[in-house]
């Protein structure tokens, strides 16, 4: 099951001055990018649901040479609902009324379908006026082409890509092309990590699929082509140890003791015990 909230907020929360760089290029230009200041998570109750629901980003910034704050909330969206652009108003009341600062709402439709395009207005009329007409400023990934974001020098457009209106036959590509562009930012191993686990998370491939990706990967220059292949393998490596934690995960389950553990998967007594206090939690 995949943290669609989780990876997109470390994501954004990690590139966001990109973020509005690609997206939002009026907001950004106009703001002290000194002054950018994540707020805590808020946690709302809807109260006809009775759900509690968590904002994803929620960031205070300066407009450049003022003393003027203003508010960014960002939201994804992984999935339709038919209220949602209700719930942002509600979110957007809700952060109005805490903070007194005006609030830009700003919603990144991820889902692969519908590819139709998603409401972005709750308004509350009557036959002789208007009492509210609310808008938030929408980015739908699958009415992006992904080829509009090949050249562009941008972390986020590296791991957005791998979102963005696909064909079932462009996905090897895609995939390739996402890390030609990540591994010609030069970025430091944890922020390259962190793109290059977003794209595998979203592009996994088929073995046919995965032929046709090494098919692309070997047109590239020879050095482009070992570097994209060591992020391949650190797929692979993370993947083995996935499946041993996992092992080793149904193991604590059925009883058997760390010491056993240990020797069929290959595992330290560390990890076994930090998967142990994991499994405590759950349960």
């Amino acid at each position: 099951m995949i943290d669609h909230d989780r990876l997109f907020k470390e994501l954004l929360s990690t590139f966001f001055v990109e973020f509005l760089d690609l997206f939002l290029p009026q907001v950004a230009n106009q703001i002290d990018r000194g002054s950018i200041q994540f707020l805590p998570q808020e946690v709302f109750t809807d109260v006809t649901s009775g759900e509690k629901k968590e904002i994803d980003l929620l960031a205070q910034v300066r407009y450049q040479q003022q003393e003027t704050y203003f508010l960014i909330h960002i939201e994804n969206q992984s999935y339709t609902q038919s209220e949602f652009a209700k719930r942002m108003f509600n979110y957007f009341a809700r952060l109005y009324e805490k903070y007194d600062l005006p609030i830009y709402p700003v919603v990144i439709f991820s889902f692969d379908e519908p590819l139709r395009a998603q409401l972005t207005n709750h308004c509350v009329k009557f036959a002789d006026f208007n009492v509210l007409d609310f808008n938030f400023k929408a980015i739908q990934l699958n009415q992006l082409s992904w080829r509009d974001y090949l050249t562009q020098q941008n972390p986020i457009a590296a791991a957005l890509m791998s979102k963005m209106k696909i064909s079932a036959s462009e996905r090897p590509q895609v995939k390739a092309e996402c890390l030609r562009l990540l591994i010609t930012l030069k970025l430091d191993p944890a922020r390259m990590q962190l793109i290059s686990g977003f794209v595998d998370t979203y592009l996994r491939l088929s073995v046919t699929e995965e032929q046709a990706f090494q098919t692309v990967v070997d047109t590239m220059g020879l050095t482009q082509r070992e570097e994209v292949m060591e992020i391949v393998t650190s797929w692979e490596q993370k993947g083995a140890q996935r499946a041993l934690e996992q092992v080793a995960v149904n193991l604590l389950r059925e009883g058997m003791a760390t010491e056993a553990i240990v020797r069929v998967t290959g595992l330290t007594v560390e990890q076994v015990q930090q998967l142990q206090a994991q499994l405590s939690q759950e349960n």
